[in-house]
Parts: structure tokens; sequence; C-alpha cells
């Protein structure tokens, strides 16, 4: 088969290209079976080269789209990076290529060359990351023909301290890495795929193959494919089909190309050839085109309109004559099926892409594709395609590290090298622990413990910490339906079956070191035993998914990988395995839909669809910010030879140009990402200063606002009903009748808190691994100054008071031992509250005053029509005055409340407590109540303050229950609800239950009704 010039063409050249306008695949299967003519053997003589797996198989669809369903001989089909050389005479003898090291091997063998040398990787997991980074560095260098040995052309001393280390080492690494590579049998895996290219090219050369061969879709960005290619080139029944080459491109435009534009590598790859442009003719395709061709390609305006925007920047004067070019006669041509969608965030941008790959559904046989090098974006719009039932199809599959199964790997190994409470509720919280139970039950304990041992302050870590704090653990804590002591039991008995399960890797963690290989399978089957449960082995539900043979078939590897690594601590292997799985990806092998696809750039090459979405178009996503390298900076790159920056952004501008060729093709990106203004993509920019200077601004967006507001009316309901304030009217029976006088005054406030505190039994959760919170702090500091006082309840203090007062306040502050907060904030604090506690001590005492009681408890009990209620408190301190009254005196760590409240009633705390005494409730002969004091305790300055209330004690405990008796006739009546702050200016401070009222949707303002 030959390639013959069309009447009129340059001739002496096998070079083609097929524009982006029209599919690739498709085009380029057209060529050949119109080519090939009626010979059913013809096409299984062809051999075509394709750059990327995804090509071979895109190519393999379309001839069958092509042939109407009917079988057909199929060419041989092989990507570039894997040709096949068994058929390959080698002309040394037969000898055979060596093999690639495996990639985990090699990142290990790298890893021990970092740990060996001083001042780069502090720990083995850092050495295992940097050692990632210097394959890649290895692949670069061996693919662009670079040699180590030019690094002394690298003088040290024209960079700073830092990289001149980088360089000693990088020049060690090439004094050791052959031997090295030479001991394993192999090469890099770039070397390998060099000598395989540079085989094939070498046996082609000296004995061409007896069948046409076409290379199609490379740019010859790596110069052994490109030197293949020109091999193919130069072969009697050879072409090489180049993606979207610019031929209408005006000659200075041309000479003027830079690194960044997308047609410079195909400009390189010509040089390379030694082949002018004119020498490379259109792809010959059949007329008329196949029906299946039609409906994906755009019209070649389109091509120009993107070529124009992309052109060189020293040539963008041309664009102050477009309104009279041949462009603008045809831009209603480039733009007809091209749009833009600005979103305003990447929700929303997610939100209206789903929608359109879900609209395409619609017409059988369409596909779409979403093409983006944001990860985020890709995600945001697979889990928007679930509200469908939709699985997409995504190239880059899921990473192992956010799998189920990699994800619980990473918690075991993880919680196994710190033992932290949150660690280990995270790992048994984890849908694939079970501990041989039930897993609902299973699951149904973690969350007991979790409210018994794990919320508030942090345990202990270990499992003797659990233990002191499950036994230390208040009822409240435990199910009020049933027994604490045996719900403690039962915990206990949970707690000892997890440390049996993973005692094993708990100790060998505080051990010394282990081999990789013993880390790795205790590891596994650690997790192996957590894993089962009463039904199923733990190998059956933790490898028996997608995810679960990725994970065993990286454990498997990694296994033969690093038989020979050094020995690693515990928290060494839990920080190298989390290293060692970044890059790891799970792809679904079945449920995915057939239609809709997610894809990277560089899986993206050569294919189209029906409907293409090029997404996160904004600066520093796409194109994407360039890699910092910690090996090489950008002078010393480019003084050794490697690709820079904008040759990487070249390509990615071709991807772009590629892309835009489609039939249909929406241009998305979102204007704020996480809160932060974005800038768009230099490509839109471009693209909207061409449409400007051709009279039509905004010609891309004028109809895609309609996508954001159906995916916005999606999650809109039909209408609006205000919530109305809550209003719940419990039987009286089941209205409390037992309140502190604390709880009296949340009465007051908040009805609805009482209600949902005491009629619903809800109570909040404390936040896990909780830092002391102001109510902590509080419960401190009384009691230190109550273990005080009842440790000197004399008229005299000793000598020693500071040192027992700070002694009694390091006893109450042990339950919070190791919060960084207390040592560095409250305990100086404390301190300063000691010295002014004890002041104004020696000064009450000097005049007569003695404490009575302290944490005294009282209890008053009103008889009501319905039935008696009861108020109970706990008096802070009481003491008598030389004459027999008493004061009573409440601790206030934060701040008091105001005078005005307390006359009121709205702060009946010290008047009910005055009431209680009056009554001998608080086993006092019922006494004459002279004064009731805060004492305001913050440790600042002033340390401490005496707030007296200049009001008649009396007056006020009897106003009190007055007010208190008329509060509980009114809810003895059952018609009166239980509102949510009645009073919006007498609200609490806080409310742990303002959500359950969902007071935010009837609100408005700083708290006043709707």
């Amino acid at each position: 088969m030959t390639w013959p010039a069309a009447s009129g063409e340059e001739t002496g050249t096998s070079l083609f290209t097929i524009a982006p306008g029209l599919p690739f695949v498709d085009a380029l299967a057209a060529g050949i079976l119109a080519r090939v003519g009626d010979d059913p053997l013809a096409l299984s003589r062809l051999t075509v080269l394709l750059p990327t797996v995804r090509a071979v198989r895109s190519l393999r669809e379309a001839f069958l789209r092509l042939s109407g369903g009917k079988p057909i001989l199929l060419p041989r089909l092989s990507p570039l990076g894997d040709v096949d050389t068994d058929e390959v005479v080698f002309t040394q003898g037969g000898t055979e290529l060596p093999q690639a090291v495996p990639a985990l091997r090699r990142q290990l063998l790298l890893a021990r060359l970092v740990m060996r040398a001083p001042d780069l990787a502090a720990t083995p997991a850092q050495a295992v990351s940097l050692a990632g980074e210097l394959a890649r560095l290895l692949d670069e260098v061996q693919t662009e023909g670079c040699k180590f040995e030019d690094l002394a052309r690298l003088v040290p001393d024209d960079y700073a301290q830092h990289w001149q280390v980088t360089l000693r080492f990088l020049e060690i690494i090439t004094q050791h890495w052959p031997a090295l590579l030479a001991d394993e049998g192999g090469v890099d895996p770039a070397k390998e795929r060099e000598l395989r290219l540079k085989a094939l090219a070498e046996t082609w050369r000296a004995q061409p193959p007896p069948g046409p061969v076409i290379a199609a879709g490379s740019t010859g960005s790596i110069p052994a494919t490109a030197d293949l290619l020109a091999v193919v080139a130069a072969l009697p029944q050879g072409a090489v089909v180049l993606p979207g080459l610019d031929l209408d491109c005006d000659e200075a435009t041309w000479q003027d190309l830079d690194e960044a534009h997308p047609q410079y590598g195909l400009k390189r790859l010509l040089e390379r050839l030694e082949i002018r442009r004119g020498a490379v003719r259109p792809w010959p395709l059949p007329d008329p085109l196949p029906e299946v061709m039609t409906h994906r390609r755009s019209a070649p305006a389109r091509a120009r309109l993107v070529a124009e925007a992309l052109r060189p920047a020293g040539t963008t004067e041309a664009w102050q004559d477009l309104s009279a070019s041949a462009l603008a006669a045809v831009t209603d041509q480039a733009l007809a099926g091209l749009s833009r969608l600005d979103a305003a965030t990447p929700q929303e941008e997610a939100g209206a892409i789903a929608l359109m790959m879900r609209e395409v559904l619609e017409t059988p046989g369409r596909t779409a594709a979403l093409v983006t090098p944001d990860r985020d974006l890709a995600r945001r719009v697979a889990l928007a395609l679930k509200r469908w039932d939709i699985a997409v199809n995504d190239s880059a599959g899921l990473p192992l590290t956010q799998s189920a199964v990699g994800s619980y790997l990473r918690l075991l190994a993880d919680w196994a090298a710190e033992p932290a409470p949150l660690a280990l509720l995270s790992l048994l919280k984890h849908p694939l622990a079970a501990g041989g139970q039930n897993p609902s039950f299973f699951r149904a304990q973690v969350r007991d413990l979790e409210r018994a041992v794990l919320r508030g302050p942090r345990p202990a870590d270990g499992f003797e910490g659990l233990r002191l704090a499950l036994a230390q653990a208040e009822p409240r804590r435990f199910d009020s339906h049933g027994d604490p002591d045996a719900h403690r039991a039962r915990l206990s008995a949970f707690i000892d079956g997890l440390e049996e399960i993973l005692r094993p890797l708990l100790a060998a963690m505080s051990g010394t070191g282990k081999a990789l290989a013993g880390w790795l399978d205790l590891h596994a089957r650690t997790a192996e035993a957590l894993a089962a449960s009463d039904t199923q082995s733990g190998a059956e539900r933790l490898w028996r998914l997608d995810d679960g043979e990725a994970a065993a078939a990286f454990v498997d590897e990694l296994q033969d990988a690093g038989h020979d690594f050094p020995e690693l601590g515990g928290p060494d292997y839990a920080a190298v395995i989390s290293a060692l799985m970044v890059g790891r990806a799970v792809r679904p092998r079945y449920g995915l839909h057939p239609r809709l696809y997610i894809l990277g750039l560089l899986e993206a090459r050569l294919q189209q669809f029906d409907v293409m979405i090029l997404g996160g178009l904004n600066e520093g996503t796409w194109p994407p910010q360039p890699k910092a390298d910690p090996w090489l900076s950008r002078p010393m790159r480019q003084r050794f030879g490697l690709p820079t920056p904008e040759r990487h952004l070249g390509q990615t501008a071709h991807d772009f140009a590629q892309a835009c060729g489609a039939a249909t093709v929406v241009l998305t990106r979102s204007e704020r990402v996480e809160g932060t203004p974005t800038v768009p993509s230099r490509w839109l920019l471009r693209l909207d200063t061409v449409l400007k200077a051709l009279g039509r601004p905004r010609a891309l967006s004028i109809t895609m606002g309609r996508w954001t507001a159906w995916a916005e009316a999606m999650d809109t309901p039909a209408a609006v009903r205000p919530c109305a304030p809550p209003e719940p009217r419990p039987p009286v029976a089941a209205r409390p009748r037992r309140l502190s006088v604390t709880q009296v005054e949340t009465w007051m406030r908040d009805p609805y808190a009482l209600y949902a505190r005491h009629v619903l039994r809800l109570e909040a959760l404390d936040p896990l691994d909780a830092d002391p919170g102001a109510a902590d702090r509080g419960t401190m500091i009384h009691k230190a100054l109550d273990d005080f006082i009842k440790a000197n309840p004399g008229t005299l203090l000793p000598e020693d008071a500071r040192e027992q007062l700070l002694r009694f306040g390091r006893l109450a502050f042990a339950p919070y031992s190791g919060q960084p907060s207390l040592e560095t904030f409250w305990w100086p604090r404390f301190e300063r509250i000691a010295d002014w506690f004890l002041a104004l001590e020696r000064e009450r005492r000097a005049g007569g005053v003695q404490p009575l009681a302290t944490e005294a408890k009282g209890i008053l009990t009103l008889e009501t029509a319905y039935k008696p209620f009861e108020i109970i408190a706990k008096a802070d301190r009481i003491d008598r005055h030389p004459d027999g009254s008493v004061a009573i005196i409440d601790y206030k760590t934060g701040t008091p409340p105001r005078a005005k409240d307390v006359e009121l009633g709205f702060a009946p705390q010290l008047p009910l407590e005055a009431a209680i005494a009056l009554s001998g409730g608080f086993g006092l002969r019922a006494p004459v109540v002279e004064q009731l004091a805060f004492w305001r305790l913050t440790g600042g300055e002033p340390a401490g303050q005496v707030v007296a209330l200049k009001l008649d004690p009396a007056r006020l405990a009897a106003e009190a229950v007055e007010g208190l008796r008329q509060l509980i006739d009114l809810f003895d009546q059952e018609s009166t609800p239980y509102r949510s702050q009645p009073r919006p200016g007498m609200a609490p401070r806080y409310s742990d239950y303002l959500h359950l009222a969902r007071v935010a949707e009837w609100s408005v303002g700083d708290g006043g009704e709707a």
C-alpha cells in the first residue's frame, strides 16, 4: 500500500494530518478502510501505532462503528509506549532487551540512597517521597537524552547552598545508581522504553515490515518516539498522521512560534524529521464522509478561531484588523456548537456539568465527556451524577488512599503508631471494622464507647487509658434506660476484645524495628482480624471488591519490592506505607456508564464525543501551575537540557485546541474557589479578546445561564414554607417536677431548651478529644477552692496556704493534664486567682467571717395545685458573719449576671438559693441572709472581683419564689407551650438546642421573630 499525493499536492513524504474539527480515530479508521478497499484480509496486514492504550481502544471501536457492526479482521494495534518487540530481529545476536525495574522496587532502592545522604530526608517517609520525585527526574533525564555527567556544567558556586547540597547528591546518584540497576538486572522504565523503541526502529530500518505501518496521533515529544516516527515515515508503506497540524498558519506566525504555543511541538517534530510543513498533507478521507462522522465534526472555521486566539504573542497586532478578515465572515460557523459557562462556585459548575451530561443520555447513542485536570471538579461531577444512579467512567479512578480498603489500612497503621482515642474511633467507625461480630452490633458498641469514654476530654492513650476513663465515666454517659454498671461491664468486655485483636500490632509498634515484609504481613493479618464478622472471614470482607484487589496487589508488590529495605520502627512504617500508597488508583471494572466519561488531559488525546465539556478553565488549573522540582531549579533544568515549563504549557494548549474541535464544546470555569476569586484561563481571555475584535463579545455565554438555573432549580423547592417557631405542648405528667436553680433560669429565658433536655431527654454530645471548655475550667477552679476551704476551716490560714491551694489546683487540673491550653494559659491564671483569693480570705477571716459550708446541697419543695415541685441547688459557699447572719457566694469564672437581671427575675440563682437557706433547705437553721455575692474569678487584671448585690436578699428570695410559683402554675396547664426564646432580648447567651428549634429559619435580625 502506498500513499500517493493528490493532484496539486507536494510529493515526497508520507506525513499527514487530521484537522481538529474531525473526530481523529473515526477519520483515521475511515481513511484506512477507504484505502484498503474490499479485500477482507488487507486490513489485518496493517500495523497502527497510537500514543496511548485508550487511543488503541478508541480506534478499535471506530472500526466497529464504521463497519456497521459487521465482523472484520482488525489491523495490529499497539500503543507507542508498549510496542511488542517479540518479532523484532535484534542485530546483536538476538540479545533480549533488559526489563524495567518495577516502580515500587525502584522507589525503595532510591529511598535507600536518599536515606544515606546527609541533610536530605529526616524520616524514611520523607526519603520515600523524595525517591518518587527522584524517579521522575531520572525518567525525564533519560527521556530527553540528557546525561548526568553533564551536571558538572552546573557550577555549584552559582547557586544557593541548598542547591549545592542537591547537586552533590545527584552526583552520588550517578555513581551508585547504575551499579544498583546492574545488580537488579534491569533498567529504568524510561530507558527500557527508549531501548524498545530504538530496537524497533533499527529493525524496521534494516528490514521493513511486509505490511503497511501507520503511526498516528503522536506529537513526537519523546525523542525516541520521534526517531521511530522518522523511520515509519521513511518506510515504503509507512505513514505518519499528525494530530491537528495547522496547515493554514502563515509563515511569519509559524516561524515566530514559542514553546508555549500549541503548534510548537509539531513544529519541533517536523524540524527533527527535516520535513517542511508544506509537505504534510491532509489525511485522505472518503467522499462523502461516513454518517457516523458527520455529527461529530465541527466547521473548519472553529479551528481558525481557536488558532487565532492562540497565536503567538509577538503577532497579536493582527487582532486589530480582525473585523475585516476572512475569519469575520465565518464567525457564526466558528461559534456554532461552542459555548461558555462561568459558574459562581465549583459546586455550581459541577452541578451544571452533570446536568449537561445527563441531558446527553436523552438521545440514544449520544456520548459526552468532561475533560479537566481538576480532580476536585471531576469528583464533584461524579457525585452529582449519582443522583440519577449514574456511575461515570472516570479515567483517573479513585486514589487508593481514598478507597474503603486503602483508608482502612491507613487508619489502622496510623492508630497503631499513635494509639490516640480519636484515631481509634476513626478506625472502629470504618465500615470494614467488625471485630468478629455482626457489623451493626459492633457499630452500636462503638457508639456506646464513644459516648461513655471518647467524648469530652481526651483519655490517656492505649487500652489502659480507655479502661481508666470508663471506670471514671459518669452515669449520665450510659444508656438512661439501662443499668449503668451493666453497661460499663459490657463496654469493658468490648475493650478487652478489641485489645485481643489489636495487641500484636500495637506491641510491635512500640517494640524494636522490623523488616518491611514483616510489617506488611502483621498489618494485613491484623486488618483481616478486625474486619472479620460473625459470618465472613476478614479476608472475604477485605479483599473481595475492586479496591480490595488493588490493595492486595499493592501489598504483594510491596512485599516483593521491599525484601531488603532497612528495618523500620512502627511510626516510620505507618508513614512509609501512606507515602507509598500515593499515586495508586482503583479503577472499577464493572457498572460504569458506557456513554459518559471523565478524562484527564492525557487520556482525552485523540478522543472526541458528541459533547465535549472542558472544565476547570482557570489559570493555575488549566493550564496547570508548573510543579516545583525538589532537585533542580528552573535555571538549572534549562542549563541541563531538560524541558522548560513552557513546553508543557504548549502541550496542554494543544490538548485544549484539539478538544475545541468537537461538534459541541462547552467551556466552563468557576469564578471563585473556596471563596477566593479566580482568573480565567489565558485561553479564555484570548478568546474573549478575539471575539471582541470580531464584534461578538460574550457570544459564547448568551444561552448558558439556563444550565446553572436548572441545576439550582433541582435543589429548590416549588414553594418555601417558612418554619413556624416550635410550640410543643407535652402532657403535664411528662413535664419536669424537679429543677435546679440554674435550670429555672433556662426555663425563663428559653423554655424550649428545658423541654428538649427534660422532656425529650436530649443532651448535647461533648466534642471529641475536647480541650477543656469554660464549664470544665469553672469546675476545676471550684473544686480546688472547695478542697482548700474544707481542709482549712479555722479562723486563720496556715503559712503554707498558697502551696496547699496550688497543690489542690494541680489535683483538680490533673484529669486534663497534657492539654497545652491549660499549662500555658489557664494555670498561670489560676496562680493569680489563688493569690487574690488568699488575700481576700485572710481579710475576711480576720474580720470574723467564717466559712459555714461549701458545695452545700439544698432543696425547696413548693406545694402546687397539681403536684409538689422541687427546687434543688448546690451553693458554692455559705459564710457566717460575726452577727450570725450568712452570705451566699457563687464563684463565677465567666461574666456574672447584671443586678438588673437578678432583680427582674431572669437570673434567679442566688435569690432562690437564699430562699432555700431561709427555709432551712441547706441543713442550716433558718438564718438571716445578709448578703448575696458573685466572686468573679478570671485570673486577668484584676485576678478576682467581689460583685455584691446591693439588694435586700429576703425581698429577692420572696419575689423569686412567687415568680417561680406563677411559672409552675402556668406550665401546669397543658395548653402552655414550651416556646423557644419567647423574649429575644433575654435569650441565653448560648444554647445546645438552637438547631433543634430551627431558630435560624424563623428568626430575623438579632433574634427577633419573623
